[in-house]
Parts: C-alpha cells; structure tokens; sequence
C-alpha cells in the first residue's frame, strides 16, 4: 500500500508486509505512546482488524495482535486503559470511508490466525530503567538488577540485599499496572518450585509501585523487554554474574542505614554482622 493514515496521537504508514505506527509527541499524547516512539508491526503479527464508532464524532480503526506476537501486549495482559491502547487509531468520522477502505486492505492481508510460536513485533529498546518505590530496576539484555532504596525497601529484601537475575534464569514477567491496587513487576524463575511466593513487598524478585513510581510508560517497556529476552533464551544455564564493585561512600551510607534497622530490632545481631560483612567484602 505505502500510504499514511493519520489520527489524533499516531499515524499508520501501510507497507507490503508491516504496519510502521508513528506515536506523536506532544502532551496530549499518551506516554506510553510517547516512550515507544514507534513501531513496525508484520501483518503476520495480526490476527483481525476492526473499525468501529468512537466518542465525540470519531472511528477507531484497531488492529488486534495474535496472542504471543508481541511481548508489549503479552506482558500488560489486558491491563492498558483504552487510551493507551497503542494498536488503536482514532480518527475524526468524516474520515469513515477511508479508514474502511484500508481497513478492508489490512484486513485482505492477513493470512495468519491463533496464537504466534514467537514474539513477532520488536521490544522496546535497551538498555531501560526506571525507579520503583522500593528500588530501582535496570536492564541490559542479559541480566535484571533491582537496587533497594533506602526509605521504601522493607526489611526482607535489605536482608536479601541487592539483587541481580540472568535471563537464563528466568521463566517470565509478572507485570501488575501501577494505576492499581498492589501494582508490582515479579520476576519468575524458569523452576519456580513449589512454594507459594511472598507478597511482592516482601519479595526479592519484585519491586513494586507507588504514586509516581513504576508509571506504565517506564515499568512495562521494561517488562517487555525482560519477556521478549526470556522468550528468546535457550535453556537455564548456570552464568555466574560477577559483583560490580561499588562505590566507598555508597557501602558506608547502606551499613549506617543497616545499623539503623539492627537498633530497631528489624535485624539480628547474626544478621547485622553477616550482611556488614558482606557489604564491606564488595569494596
């Protein structure tokens, strides 16, 4: 096809074999739009089109993905509010019968149905990060750290320490929205065992979010990202990761703030001195 469709926040390019979606900036636009910037999607990454009557004089011309084509959509599970929806396009209702017309074009190309075998859209790019409310996540492509903050963090994970996860180790993403209740993202393991896991406060492999911490634009890239590395890893291997050294000041401020939960009686004198130890052996 090769034309553009534009709508209110994004503009459909139609190519041969792809839809290219460019996200406006601006702010009005939704973030997540904002943050992904675009996306090429392969017609074999969709499963249906459809065309249907918007609010306020407006069409919504959507492209449905195939279950386990992308990994932005796998990792919300349903969670984005319409708004942010990035595979709707909305249009004003004069512009009906075009946006039928390619509709009609979308939908005359597309030969594949069910669930992919793979991830067939693009994650986000790395590296990412964003800042929780109890630590902050990073991602490399290789391994996920989660660094506790000082005011946030509950006491089982200072006692855990700070933590970092190979994706061969991984199983998959567990991604719940910040805009509500109990928003976390939990990292799984590829044997999870038999255990129930904890609550993600108190969960090591979990950070979670607060008002301002964890936004969907920042926290589910992220979580795409982690799920499309995690799908494409072969089987678990044992990759040791070896310790970054930190800085001095860093180490004296986290055993201060350790001190401080050993006074309160949040932390044993077995477990103060253990973790001290620890901290002062990654100078």
């Amino acid at each position: 096809m090769g034309d553009v469709l534009a709508g209110f926040h994004a503009a459909w390019e139609f190519e041969s074999d792809s839809v290219l979606i460019r996200y406006e900036r601006g702010i009005r636009t939704p973030k997540l739009f904002q943050a992904l910037t675009e996306r090429r999607v392969p017609l074999a990454a969709l499963g249906t089109v459809t065309l249907t009557p918007g609010r306020r004089g407006t069409v919504v011309l959507r492209a449905e993905p195939r279950p386990g084509a992308d990994p932005l959509m796998e990792a919300a599970a349903g969670q984005l509010k319409e708004g942010s929806d990035p595979y709707r396009l909305v249009l004003p209702a004069e512009r009906k019968t075009l946006a039928e017309h390619y509709a009609d074009e979308l939908r005359a190309r597309l030969t594949e149905s069910g669930p992919a075998e793979r991830h067939l859209v693009a994650a986000p790019e790395l590296p990412l990060q964003f800042k929780a409310y109890d630590g902050k996540a990073s991602f490399d492509g290789t391994a996920v750290r989660f660094r506790w903050s000082w005011t946030g963090a509950s006491s089982a994970k200072w006692k855990a320490g700070d933590q970092s996860f190979s994706v061969a180790d991984l199983g998959g993403v567990e991604w719940r929205s910040p805009e509500a209740l109990e928003g976390h993202l939990r990292l799984l393991r590829r044997d999870p065992g038999t255990s129930q896991p904890p609550q993600p406060d108190q969960d090591p492999a979990a950070v979670v979010f607060g008002r301002g911490y964890g936004p969907v634009h920042e926290s589910l890239p992220f979580a795409a990202a982690v799920l499309a590395a995690v799908r494409a890893s072969g089987p678990p291997a044992p990759v040791p990761i070896p310790a970054a050294r930190r800085d001095p000041a860093d180490i004296a401020e986290r055993i201060r703030h350790l001190g401080e939960l050993h006074r309160a009686g949040l932390v044993t004198d077995e477990e103060f001195s253990l973790k001290k130890a620890e901290l002062l052996a990654q100078l």
